[in-house]
């Protein structure tokens, strides 16, 4: 029988990437996210390729709409084996002197408390399931801190702390909890959202970098500690580009075009 994979923040970048990738890995996938267009057409390519998919709307800052889509994972054939919490965001880069607290309280609503909701909602489907998984997608930022990153650091230290909290409280229950945590990622809208859609300072960050993470590395990595032997539970995968050496370190070249 199909296993299920229920992928938050699955209407674009890191989330629809993984998606296809555990379609494709022969997941029936549970794309949620809170725009319809977008997963009707992400859904419409999985099919088409030949993989199973289904599309649930979803907002995870509501606990009723999360409520929705742990019935909706509950009507699919098959067991509820693996979650994905990818959705989450940064929204400005301001110092703390000058922080928007609107915009502090708005990451920590998606990516911590959107994290809570999704994971409280889904768990007895996962562990029913006998070898359930749960993959947090945060960030390199929930391990270090940043100049004009504190609020949005400070939102994926909240989501590192609950998934180590979440690895404790589950042992000896059926149920592992990895945590990746990507680098620089360049994706359509991960930018636009953090700089309220100004496409110069969102394309400014990736500046001279040569090739920086896409969003299917990311989802190879979800896939590959998602398909381990069930008693393999993969702790934490770092991943950062080449260019990358940490957080404050990155190689730019000039004329990006001269590398490749």
């Amino acid at each position: 029988m199909t296993s299920v994979a229920i992928v938050t923040g699955a209407s674009s970048g890191i989330g629809a990437a993984t998606a296809r990738r555990l379609a494709a890995d022969g997941f029936h996938v549970l794309a949620a996210a809170r725009r319809a267009d977008r997963l009707a057409e992400l859904v419409e390519s999985i099919t088409a390729a030949g993989g199973q998919a289904t599309a649930a709307v979803c907002d995870v800052t509501s606990d009723d709409s999360v409520a929705e889509l742990a019935e909706r994972a509950g009507t699919l054939a098959g067991p509820v084996a693996l979650l994905v919490n990818n959705a989450g965001g940064a929204r400005g880069l301001d110092p703390i002197e000058s922080g928007d607290v609107a915009d502090w309280q708005w990451m920590y609503d998606v990516n911590v408390l959107g994290t809570l909701r999704v994971t409280r909602a889904l768990l007895p489907a996962l562990e029913s399931s006998g070898a359930g998984t749960v993959v947090m997608v945060s960030s390199t930022a929930g391990l270090i801190v940043y100049e004009g990153g504190g609020g949005y650091a400070a939102a994926k230290h909240a989501q590192t702390a609950l998934t180590e909290t979440l690895r404790l409280e589950l042992c000896g229950r059926p149920v592992r909890v990895i945590e990746i945590d990507p680098g620089m990622v360049k994706t359509d809208e991960f930018g636009l959202v953090r700089f309220d859609g100004d496409a110069e300072r969102a394309a400014a960050v990736y500046a001279g970098v040569a090739e920086p993470l896409v969003a299917e590395d990311v989802a190879d990595c979800i896939a590959w500690c998602a398909t381990r032997p069930q008693h393999v539970n993969v702790d934490r995968l770092v991943v950062r580009p080449l260019a990358q050496a940490a957080q404050h370190k990155v190689h730019r070249v000039s004329d990006p075009a001269a590398t490749g």
